[in-house]
C-alpha cells in the first residue's frame, strides 16, 4: 500500500495523507485564508478549524461525513462547552469517535485538531495527489 499526499504547508507536513482506504488529516490550526489566527474565542477558532479539516478533506476526495476520528487540543480545559457546542455543529449526528485533551499549544490558539477519515477507494485511484517520494508538483 502507498501512501498519497495531498495540499501544501508552509512546514514540512502534508496537510492530508490517504494511505489504503483511511486519510490522515494533519492537526488544523484556527487560521483564515489570509494566514492570521481568527478572532472571536473559542468558538470562531473551533469553526475555523473545522473549515479547515473540511479543506483539507476535499483534497483527497472526502467529507466530514467520512471522518471516523478526531483528536482535539483544547489550550483551557474551560473552554470545553463552548467548543463542544460548536463542534457539534459540524457533526450533528453520528459524530466521530474522538480524544479531547488539555494542552499547551504551538501558537498562540485556543484549539487544534486533527482527524481520521475512512473512505474506500472505487477503482483506480484518483490521481489529484502524489504519491509518497514523489515530487510536489508546480503551482
Amino acid at each position: 500500500m502507498s501512501k498519497i499526499c495531498f495540499g501544501t504547508a508552509k512546514v514540512p507536513l502534508s496537510p492530508a495523507v490517504r494511505a489504503g482506504d483511511f486519510v490522515f488529516v494533519s492537526g488544523q490550526v484556527p487560521v483564515g485564508p489570509d494566514g492570521r489566527v481568527v478572532p472571536g474565542g473559542i468558538g470562531a477558532e473551533t469553526r475555523a478549524v473545522i473549515d479547515n479539516i473540511r479543506a483539507a478533506l476535499a483534497l483527497a476526495g472526502c467529507g466530514l461525513e467520512d471522518v471516523v476520528k478526531t483528536t482535539v487540543w483544547l489550550r483551557d480545559r474551560d473552554d470545553f462547552a463552548a467548543f463542544n457546542a460548536a463542534y457539534a455543529e459540524a457533526f450533528p449526528t453520528a459524530p466521530p469517535a474522538r480524544s479531547t485533551a488539555e494542552s499547551r499549544l504551538m501558537i498562540d490558539i485556543a484549539v487544534e485538531i486533527e482527524a481520521i477519515a475512512f473512505k474506500p477507494l472505487k477503482g483506480a485511484r484518483g490521481g489529484r495527489g502524489r504519491a509518497s517520494g514523489s515530487p510536489p508538483s508546480a503551482p
